[in-house]
């Protein structure tokens, strides 16, 4: 009956988020790996940079380089170069991407899901004795200004990282609200109700049984603001 609908219909529901999690959880992790492996390879460029640079210099005293300031020079300016290069390499696989400008840094969060890519946001950084933030097309609903005082001074790619964990479940919450509206409106009935940062939908569906139709309500609620899945949802029958 409609009790049984309703148990197949939950059943079917729980098997997708639960592939759905184990999907993105893979995908956030290669994307960590990734980012670990570039990480890793600007510090062993870093430590060979050093190492040459050492080398050469020792090298300079005992007469073999005639102009050891000039190679130290070329040395340190070709390590800041391949440092700045791994470094918005690094944020590239992780959907940020990032140029420097006459005040700082503009970086671009690109977000994105299953494959669909979504919004970008801007945040134009003026780098002083302390960062601070310039310009930005952050939604005024994420908590930029709660994140930039706990990150953005101590851990410039934690702020970033955190930053675009909120700015992806947003686009993400709001996609999947915007393809049920699309894909179901057969059988939503009325208009999806949502808030501006999506974690709160309630929409009204109906399931027919027997010649009968039985209208249903559905509240999902995302307690967690950097995930793109419901935390709770209720489900009523009047």
């Amino acid at each position: 009956g409609v009790f049984a609908h309703l148990e197949m219909l939950e059943v079917q529901a729980h098997e997708a988020a639960v592939k759905q999690e184990e999907m993105e959880r893979q995908a956030e992790k290669l994307a960590r790996l990734k980012a670990r492996v570039q990480e890793l390879r600007l510090q062993r460029n870093e430590l060979r940079a050093k190492v040459d640079l050492q080398q050469n210099q020792q090298l300079g005293k005992g007469g073999i380089v005639s102009h050891p300031a000039q190679f130290t020079s070329e040395a340190i300016l070709e390590r800041k170069i391949k440092s700045i290069k791994a470094m918005l390499q690094l944020f590239y696989l992780t959907g940020i991407s990032g140029k420097l400008t006459k005040w700082g840094v503009c970086f671009c969060i690109s977000t994105a899901y299953e494959g669909t890519y979504l919004d970008l946001y801007y945040l134009d950084l003026v780098i002083k004795s302390e960062v601070q933030i310039r310009c930005h097309s952050i939604p005024i609903f994420i908590p930029l200004e709660q994140l930039a005082k706990k990150y953005l001074q101590t851990d410039i790619r934690r702020f970033l990282s955190v930053l675009s964990d909120h700015l992806n479940a947003y686009v993400r919450r709001r996609y999947q609200a915007d393809q049920l509206q699309e894909h179901f409106s057969d059988q939503i009935e009325g208009t999806l109700q949502r808030n501006s940062l999506c974690n709160l939908l309630v929409f009204t569906y109906n399931v027919s049984h027997k010649g009968k139709t039985f209208p249903f309500n559905a509240r999902l609620l995302y307690g967690d603001l950097c995930c793109s899945l419901p935390t709770e949802v209720i489900v009523s029958c009047t």
